[in-house]
């Protein structure tokens, strides 16, 4: 078949990672030269420890697939380092003991550990803390590199075309296929047309699709020079449990209820995840915004409160912070959906809404399509 894929995030690239993988023909349109969204604003996590157990098998999925892309495609910086949720207060404690004896603990690589075995685990961790919940499935890529990455090997097959700086503005849907025109006055025919818009809600999307269960998330993040040594895990702080559904449960109630956070955690709904990248620096979050208009500039205090939390568990000062970011990403509101696709006419599919978990689950995603798809 041929296909156009409109959007070159994660989304759209792994769709057409696994069209191609399946002997069909992609044209890749992209509006930037390069994808600027969330797609590159994110952590290159592969966060299977706090994923639902709904999601699990699918995680678990796209986290295979993360790995056997790595082998093929060492570009994209595939690292099966796993985590640590470092916890500092009882309540946090609880949730630690409760995910590591849970139903799905074995599948994620779920193991309670003293902060003497933390501190053997990962060096660089020196600060106090009571204990870290390591997850051995969790897993990381370089968010910057991949998608390069993974057009240059896609392009090698001969059976993919990316063309950047190209704006989709109108899709005709026949009985025999669809025509996709594109502001250069292109047309690009096709069998079956993907648009991946990522956080463009308007525009082409709502002329395909109308209103869709989505809404777009704002977050902060920043990104230190070089550590100079070592951090062989990435690391959360407890407040991630509260945003991740994989931990909810009762624990989590009475985490919430004793309302430790930070008045500046609590406000900016902040948690910590932070990452080593291969250049040694790390890449360190994260907010979450959820009503719009969004702001255009950054708030510092989640800085200073991220950069408080890393270097108490670090036991260190942060290298110098060398750049900081906010990044915007589409999430499904319908809490029965992973990601929302959306059909239009016979041949035009709008797929959207992985929320924060993109990076995660986009193999498997479009792996998942192509199923659905009969590709």
């Amino acid at each position: 078949m041929r296909l156009v894929i409109i959007g070159g995030g994660i989304l759209g690239t792994a769709h057409a990672l696994a069209a191609v993988g399946r002997g069909h023909q992609v044209v890749h349109l992209e509006r930037e030269t390069e994808a600027r969204g969330a797609t590159v604003r994110n952590f290159g996590l592969v966060w299977v420890s706090g994923r639902s157990t709904v999601e699990l098998e699918l995680t678990l999925r796209s986290r295979q697939l993360w790995e056997e892309i790595g082998g093929k495609v060492p570009g994209v910086g595939f690292r099966p380092a796993g985590s640590i949720t470092l916890v500092r207060t009882p309540e946090e404690l609880a949730v630690a003991e409760a995910a590591a004896a849970s139903d799905t603990a074995e599948a994620r690589g779920f193991e309670l550990l003293e902060p003497e075995r933390v501190r053997a685990l990962n060096p660089a961790l020196r600060g106090e803390f009571l204990a870290g919940l390591y997850c051995s499935a969790d897993a990381a890529v370089e968010s910057r590199q991949a998608l390069p990455a993974l057009r240059a090997y896609l392009a090698a097959t001969g059976d993919y075309t990316f063309q950047p700086a190209t704006e989709a503005r109108s899709i005709t849907d026949t009985a025999s296929g669809a025509t996709v025109l594109d502001d250069h006055g292109r047309t690009h025919e096709a069998d079956l047309v993907l648009v991946c818009p990522g956080a463009a809600h308007t525009g082409l999307t709502r002329e395909l699709v109308g209103e869709i269960p989505v809404r777009r998330v704002r977050l902060q993040m920043m990104q230190t020079a070089p550590l100079g040594e070592p951090l062989t895990t990435a690391i959360a702080d407890g407040d991630s449990f509260r945003y991740y559904p994989g931990f909810a449960g009762p624990e989590v109630d009475a985490l919430e209820r004793e309302q430790s956070q930070t008045a500046i955690a609590a406000e900016h709904k902040m948690q910590l995840l932070c990452v080593q990248r291969l250049h040694g620096g790390l890449t360190i979050g994260d907010t979450h915004e959820y009503t719009e208009p969004f702001a255009f500039d950054v708030d510092e205090a989640p800085y200073e409160h991220l950069t408080s939390v890393t270097e108490e568990l670090l036991g260190r000062a942060l290298p110098p912070i060398v750049r900081r970011w906010a990044g915007v990403y589409s999430q499904s509101t319908d809490p029965d959906a992973i990601v929302t696709r959306a059909r239009s006419g016979r041949h035009v599919w709008v797929i959207t809404g992985p929320g924060g978990r993109g990076m995660t689950l986009g193999p498997a995603l479009g792996a998942e399509t192509a199923d659905l798809l009969n590709l």
